[in-house]
């Protein structure tokens, strides 16, 4: 395999990372907004348990991100700072208001309700601002004009490639923060929130995949390029809705406990399915970053830096994966911690 695609393999998987940790952050913000005055379930209690001990992991997969992205890609910061200078400027801003009262409201009481709208907004806007670089990153959106790169904004906004997108995103969002959230409701051995949860991400299954479909129709009038690449990868697509099909059923099977659903299953098929789709999309891509301008072999960097990067990702990730998984352990099965508030 060329050394441009290792990278690019390295810069998906942190992507498709934070695309996961991130949906399930920004969504369970939302749900703890969205229930926290309905006084006949504590969804929202649960969800405010899993934000307590996870925004911090989530913004280290958003920095790996990054790094992965100048240090392998510099030729191409320029043209894509211009694609992402708005857009990700607005993240960080709501990033570090989100961030400061995640910090401040547990020790200062008085400033807790006003973290739960703040977090439950962000988890709308963060997620939709992010989506919006692909619709612009598949061409037809930005002018060249000399040595300057100018987005259609007028364009871009009236696409309806755009707004499938920003559905699809939003959804999945919220999709996948329900599955989790029914499966930590279950270890936390709420029932009530559990069937919440689960209902949740009853409704919110097909209203995903609606939108991916509607995303991917709306590629025909607007980037014919990527539909064909995308047709492709039929394979990929057929096990990722085979994956989504499975996980999706997950939550009728039996169970021993709340006699119905199978959350985790249904939890690790679907981010399974996402990864299948998310790299199909990527492969549709390639070799673009923005097409028809850049692309991966313009930006890549020199072969001796990339070896030297490889090393050091290869280290970092090797200290990482182990206290990711210890977390991860931790935060699922402490009993203590997980039946806080729990109905005995």
């Amino acid at each position: 395999m060329e050394d441009v695609y290792i990278a690019i393999i390295i810069l998906w998987a942190f992507l498709y990372m934070y695309a996961i940790a991130g949906s399930i952050d920004f969504g369970a913000g939302f749900w703890a907004m969205y229930y926290r005055k309905r006084t006949d379930t504590k969804a929202a209690s649960v969800a405010n348990r899993y934000l307590s001990p996870s925004w911090e992991v989530t913004n280290v997969f958003l920095v790996l991100l990054v790094v992965a992205l100048v240090s392998f890609f510099p030729g191409a910061a320029a043209t894509l700072g211009t694609l992402m200078i708005v857009p990700i400027c607005l993240v960080l801003f709501l990033l570090t208001i989100r961030s400061a009262f995640m910090v401040y409201s547990y020790s200062v009481q008085k400033y807790t309700n006003m973290l739960v709208i703040i977090s439950g907004v962000t988890g709308l806007l963060i997620p939709a601002l992010l989506i919006s670089i692909l619709p612009a990153a598949i061409g037809g959106f930005v002018e060249v004009v000399g040595d300057r790169q100018y987005i259609l904004i007028d364009q871009l906004f009236t696409s309806p490639t755009f707004y499938t997108h920003l559905g699809f995103g939003l959804s999945t969002e919220l999709f996948l923060s329900s599955l989790l959230l029914s499966d930590y409701a279950k270890e936390a051995g709420s029932e009530e929130t559990y069937h919440v949860y689960r209902r949740n991400a009853i409704i919110l299954g097909p209203i995903t995949l609606s939108f991916a479909v509607g995303a991917i129709m709306t590629l025909i009038p607007e980037a014919f390029w990527m539909f064909e690449n995308m047709a492709n990868e039929w394979l990929l697509f057929t096990l990722s809705l085979l994956a989504f099909s499975i996980g999706y059923s997950a939550l009728w099977w039996p169970s021993k406990k709340f006699s119905i659903g199978r959350p985790r299953v249904a939890v690790l098929l679907i981010a399974l399915q996402f990864g299948l789709a998310s790299f199909a999309y990527g492969s549709a891509h390639m070799p673009y970053f923005l097409y028809p301008d850049v692309t991966i072999y313009d930006a890549f960097t020199n072969e001796v830096m990339f070896h030297l990067l490889l090393i050091g990702y290869g280290v970092g990730m090797a200290i990482l994966i182990p206290v990711f998984i210890w977390f991860w352990r931790l935060f699922m099965k402490d009993k203590r911690y997980l039946r806080q508030d729990a109905p005995h």
